[in-house]
């Protein structure tokens, strides 16, 4: 069935119709043995989001299940580019990553985003897009001091000497989550044990299943 997004004020194109797809998830989950959801990881710059993404990423593709990263510096490589790090344009810049990553959830894909998020209302956005259950908040949860310790391009320093403006942490503010379904210590956990964590979550969420895979 169709649904007529034409009257909603935040679209500005007009006589367009959302068509649903003729492969819906269930059929995907039937073929693939899992279930598709979104692992959104948050955190300071430097707490292991990309890290732990990624790590979770290869663990899951051993598995033989579908599933795909979208990394923060990845996507202002081109669909964010022509967005700075304003509080107006991080807020765009995770409009667009909710969008997509709904967009991968409809194709039946385990898909991780990393990205810093640093705004509570941002995130609750991307949650809403999508059913309950869909959206799986992980906070990386390693406090400045190590993500500065870690810093390897030297942003911090940058930030600190006041080089780079708006910087998450220092000049412009984080906000934790309140609630996520995940709360990771990725500042003293080892690497193994932050995936495993995330695995055993999925599988007793029943996204995925070991015994089948």
């Amino acid at each position: 069935m169709s649904q007529n997004f034409s009257q909603d004020l935040n679209t500005k194109a007009t006589n367009i119709v959302w068509h649903q797809s003729s492969v819906g998830r269930d059929a995907i989950s039937k073929l693939r043995n899992h279930k598709s959801a979104i692992l959104w990881f948050t955190g300071l710059s430097g707490s292991g989001k990309s890290t732990l993404a990624n790590a979770v990423n290869v663990e899951l593709f051993k598995l033989g299940l579908a599933s795909y990263v979208l990394d923060g510096d990845n996507i202002r490589h081109g669909l964010c580019k022509d967005l700075g790090f304003s509080d107006l344009d991080r807020e765009e810049n995770i409009r667009r990553i909710g969008e997509v990553a709904k967009l991968f959830l409809d194709a039946g894909i385990i898909v991780l985003t990393a990205f810093v998020s640093p705004f509570r209302n941002d995130r609750n956005k991307s949650r809403k897009l999508v059913k309950e259950g869909d959206f799986i908040e992980i906070f990386c949860a390693a406090d400045l001091q190590i993500c500065e310790e870690r810093d390897t391009k030297g942003l911090y320093a940058k930030a600190r000497a006041g080089d780079i403006k708006e910087f998450t942490g220092i000049s412009s503010p984080y906000e934790a989550p309140e609630a996520p379904e995940l709360n990771i210590d990725t500042g003293k956990e080892d690497l193994n044990k932050c995936v495993q964590i995330i695995i055993n979550y999925l599988t007793h969420e029943n996204i995925i299943n070991l015994e089948k895979n």
